[in-house]
């Protein structure tokens, strides 16, 4: 089993930055592909980034290529989001999850292991 930690989030002006952090228990992180999710008021969980085990694959959703970067740390078993040129747009609670395999997808139902997610707001 994997247990996930995130934190960094918190209140930010529009164009600002924010870097999530997501902690992961157990001896075998680096098995598994990870992911970035947020969700919105009232609005579905989405996909927002996924990597590869190792991390030498990323893909990320329209909404935030160019302004969001994702990386790992296989030895302190943790992933990070880094987020800049943030908009209102991008407020929402951002959760970090596994997936045991090697690749990332990005449904929802495709990942087996979840933080209790991250708060990021986003002020105009």
């Amino acid at each position: 089993q994997v247990q996930l930690v995130e934190s960094g989030g918190g209140l930010v002006q529009a164009g600002g930055s924010l870097r999530l952090s997501c902690a992961a228990s157990g001896r075998t992180f680096s098995s598994y592909a990870m992911g970035w999710f947020r969700q919105a008021p009232g609005k579905g969980r989405e996909f927002v980034v996924g990597t590869t085990r190792s991390g030498d694959s990323t893909y990320y959703a329209d909404s935030v290529k160019g302004r969001f970067t994702i990386s790992r740390n296989n030895f302190q078993n943790t992933v990070y989001l880094q987020m800049n040129s943030l908009k209102p747009e991008d407020t929402a609670v951002y959760y970090c999850a596994a997936r045991s395999g090697g690749y990332y997808y990005t449904g929802v139902n495709e990942y087996d292991y979840w933080g209790q997610g991250t708060q990021v707001t986003v002020s105009s």
